[in-house]
């Protein structure tokens, strides 16, 4: 008897059809993906290196499936429209045309760094100027920047970190400074433009992606740094849903202390699901009145719905800070 067929997971369907096309069709291919995908489909390459007949057709079945399914093709039209351009108004004229009409890029467009890792990205920037150092970070996913920002000396992180924040237009220069930068390790450079980064939220988000500790440890000189913009950062560090991370008991006593006005108004604003779990953790004659209030109340500004809710985060932190509640779990706690 045969042995039922594996099943494959979707990366591994797409690993086998990367496997029947050519060798150049399959570089194009991954020349569109991004580096993790790049990572997740070379690994899947080799775990289906010995796939059989009957599934490699059942692949394609469902992949011709799908094909047929698809009402629109996505695509990037940049290349198509730059050749067009060019071709019709020669490559002054197109260049003028087109910085006028493509829209703006939110990163330095200094793709390598995707390629990178953490500690390799740490190595390079570690004795470059914090500036350098700031712009390569913010340019950097949250996620991978936070690991990034953790790996460099304890006694630069809150300046990048402020520098960070303070980022805004970056000089076709300073890019260029980047492009060099990686270009003497990788022997690749391109075309460098002016940029616009950073900003107290790409600096709130980078230290999220950090642990804890480190958040911990930057925060207060930072503060001692420049009071705003570390306030700036702390605001942008805990957001509204963040509440919803708190067990029903501490989200429940954070509740009770909240006037029933300022709750109205807060979760006005927001989808079902997280006033759902705010209503839950009240009596259902309070949850009946609040819910009673909210529709007789009918529109309300968005400033004063996120008044509200930064009412209630500052009061969060007040209770947390005195130890009435604790907000967050393990490694994410707010004491």
């Amino acid at each position: 008897m045969n042995a039922p067929m594996r099943s494959y997971t979707g990366v591994e369907r797409a690993a086998v059809l990367m496997m029947l096309v050519g060798e150049e069709e399959a570089a194009a291919i991954l020349q569109k993906l991004d580096p993790e995908e790049v990572r997740q489909l070379g690994k899947a390459m080799f775990a289906v290196a010995e796939v059989g007949e009957d599934q490699v057709g059942d692949v394609l079945d469902d992949f011709v499936g799908r094909a047929r399914d698809r009402n629109s093709i996505g695509f990037d039209p940049k290349p198509i429209i730059e050749n067009v351009m060019n071709r019709a108004l020669g490559q002054e004229k197109a260049d003028s045309v087109l910085a006028r009409i493509t829209p703006p890029e939110a990163a330095c467009q200094i793709d390598l760094l995707d390629w990178m890792e953490a500690g390799e990205i740490a190595t390079m920037i570690e004795k470059e100027h914090p500036q350098i150092a700031a712009v390569v970070i913010a340019n950097l996913d949250p996620a991978i920047a936070g690991q990034v920002l953790e790996l460099l000396p304890e006694t630069i992180q809150p300046d990048i970190l402020h520098r960070v924040a303070r980022l805004g237009p970056i000089t076709p220069e300073a890019v260029e400074t980047l492009r060099t930068m990686l270009a003497n390790r990788t022997g690749h450079a391109g075309k460098s433009a002016g940029v616009t980064l950073g900003g107290t939220r790409e600096a709130a988000k980078i230290l999220s992606g950090a642990r804890k500790t480190t958040e911990q440890r930057v925060m207060p000189k930072l503060f001692k740094m420049d009071r705003d913009v570390a306030k700036a950062i702390e605001e942008a560090l805990f957001v509204f849903e963040n509440l919803l991370d708190m067990d029903d008991k501490n989200l429940g006593t954070l509740i009770r202390n909240i006037d029933s006005d300022v709750l109205t108004r807060a979760l006005k604003g927001v989808d079902e699901s997280i006033r759902s779990r705010f209503l839950g953790c009240m009596s259902a004659r309070a949850a009946d009145g609040i819910r009673d209030e909210m529709e007789a109340r009918g529109p309300m500004k968005l400033s004063e719905v996120l008044e509200a809710q930064k009412i209630i985060i500052q009061q969060a932190r007040a209770l947390a800070k005195d130890g009435t509640i604790m907000m967050g779990a393990g490694d994410d706690d707010y004491v």
